[in-house]
């Protein structure tokens, strides 16, 4: 169990004990909540993905209900953010405390009200560690990764660039070490209390405390203690931290009381995020607004700011951050992805999927904002036109169930793959089984900004690429060259695009080829880690001038 998710939202913790359970089991449970009517009958359906009968289940089940009962059916609507049925229900709760914490809480998930660990309260939270290190006694060369979480138990974009980066720099002679979030793999529901372990010999460490702290500033102030100890014994020259502001946050602490330098990762934008989980939501939003503030913050108190593209890198300056401190590092390879992709006959048997199928596929997280149905309705469009087509959808996430729902309604039967999320040694396998890989993003802020990772390990392996025509994607996919960009949020288009390669083997192999070479020159974490060893050089020449400005503290643009 998680202490975030207990303290803030109570009722996600059997959504969140449904998506840990095995395939079998997960549908076991879903059967006997179904059996059981009610709210647990309502977590079924979530999980299931059946959307419109969660809200007539959670209905009919208020109607007479206890109070008690009552505010649990709301509790349940805020955390799968269900703003409209919560106010209903809230309307029905008489006044008292129990209404007014449900209140808050949809306040917060609306975005109506910032969280409580709010920029202004910052201050409070904030505790400077004593310097006991003298400058002179860092380990020349290490350098202490602060980040979210990591593998083995989270597999994601974030997790395998901390791995990737974290090795190319351990080849290009560099002591990388990382430090995963307070509580961090307890906080996911995995019961592993190693507080140290290597993976292909990098170092992870964890500070996993006794107690959960009780709120955010608790939590800076117990991360600082235990992360503490950590700097002094590891005594690195360079602090990293990678987004979001919380590991910004504490590494910026940190830089301050031991008088390190501090490099701040954008590797996206969660408010951003956020924004794109609900049409209703507003930049003007006070969520929104903390969020961008603190990450801001973090931007300005950096040393050094890292991040994927010149998209983000744009944003970032306009922020304030001057651009002499933004340096672009986007997402890599290792060269292994670079050779040619295994036979895919096999995966192709193992899914199910005949050997002279068109199969377009992604692997990804199954988000609203990646664009997953339209991808779907553009295979259906194709079939209905002809052509053997199939969709390969590689991943997880809140919108699996869905997706495979829509699918079924296309009539897309044994056309639709999705195997889940898959180990990373598993992901060639895959883009083997594929003739185009697809990144069909909506049209939204977030995915205007931030460029993605798997596109790029595609690309890699010699797949033509058809993307969404927006500015992130514009940097990784070059029309004409190296795949095809098309409109956003159109199926029809999509669907035409993919038509056309079907037809064109050849022009398939040529974009194939010619992004596997772009790929080979410009993005592999070998490249990249000698990056990161010129910018770390740059920023700890910079500290050592007289008058350096000290780390941590913001500057103006």
């Amino acid at each position: 169990m998680t202490w975030r998710h207990l303290r803030d939202e109570p009722a996600r913790l059997p959504l969140l004990a449904l998506r840990l359970l095995p395939g079998p089991l997960r549908r076991g449970a879903r059967r006997a909540g179904g059996r059981l009517g009610g709210l647990p009958r309502a977590y079924a359906l979530w999980d299931a993905g059946h959307r419109a009968d969660v809200l007539e289940t959670v209905r009919r089940a208020a109607h007479d209900a206890s109070p008690r009962h009552l505010a649990r059916l709301a509790a349940f609507t805020i955390a799968v953010e269900q703003p409209g049925l919560a106010t209903e229900l809230l309307a029905s709760l008489p006044e008292g405390r129990r209404r007014a914490g449900l209140a808050h809480r949809l306040a917060v998930k609306t975005g109506r009200v910032a969280p409580d660990d709010a920029p202004d309260q910052w201050n409070a939270a904030s505790v400077t560690v004593r310097r006991r290190t003298p400058r002179d006694a860092v380990v020349n060369g290490r350098v202490l990764h602060v980040v979210t979480n990591a593998l083995p138990h989270t597999n994601a974009g974030y997790t395998q660039r901390t791995h990737r980066i974290a090795l190319g720099q351990r080849a290009a002679g560099l002591d990388p070490h990382v430090l995963t979030r307070l509580g961090y793999p307890l906080t996911k529901g995995v019961p592993d209390t190693r507080r140290r372990l290597e993976l292909d010999g990098v170092a992870y460490h964890r500070i996993l405390p006794w107690t959960a702290p009780r709120d955010a500033a608790a939590e800076l102030r117990t991360s600082l203690r235990l992360t503490g100890r950590l700097v002094e014994r590891l005594r690195p020259q360079v602090l990293h931290a990678a987004s979001n502001h919380r590991n910004g946050r504490l590494a910026l602490e940190l830089g301050r009381g031991f008088g390190l330098p501090v490099v701040y990762e954008v590797r996206g934008f969660l408010e951003e995020s956020w924004l794109s989980r609900d049409p209703a939501r507003s930049v003007a939003d006070a969520f929104y607004q903390a969020e961008r503030e603190r990450e801001t913050a973090c931007m300005l108190g950096a040393d050094l700011v890292v991040t994927l593209g010149e998209t983000m890198r744009a944003d970032i300056v306009a922020r304030g951050v001057p651009e002499d401190r933004v340096v672009v590092i986007p997402n890599a390879v290792d060269e292994e992805f670079l050779l040619p992709l295994p036979d895919g006959a096999r995966r192709r048997a193992h899914l199910g999927v005949p050997a002279d199928a068109f199969v377009v596929g992604t692997t990804t997280s199954c988000y609203g904002y990646e664009g997953l149905t339209t991808l779907v309705d553009a295979i259906a469009l194709l079939r209905a036109r002809g052509v053997p087509a199939h969709v390969l959808i590689v991943g997880d996430g809140p919108e699996l169930a869905a997706l495979r729902r829509r699918a079924d309604e296309a009539g897309l039967g044994g056309a639709a793959h999705f195997p889940g999320r898959v180990p990373a040694t598993e992901v060639r396998d895959h883009h083997a089984a594929m003739d185009v890989f697809a990144v069909p993003r909506r049209d939204e802020r977030v995915s205007r900004l931030v460029t993605p990772l798997k596109p790029v390990e595609a690309m890699a392996g010699g797949l033509p690429v058809v993307a969404s025509d927006l500015a992130a994607l514009r940097e990784v996919v070059e029309p004409g060259v190296t795949g095809e960009l098309i409109p956003p949020d159109d199926s029809e288009a999509l669907s035409i695009c993919l038509e056309r390669l079907f037809y064109s083997p050849e022009l398939r192999a040529a974009y194939g080829d010619a992004a596997r070479e772009r790929v080979g020159r410009d993005r592999t974490w070998t490249a990249a880690a000698y990056r990161y060893i010129t910018a770390y050089s740059a920023i700890s020449e910079q500290l050592s001038r007289p008058g350096h400005r000290v780390p941590g503290q913001p500057t103006s643009g």
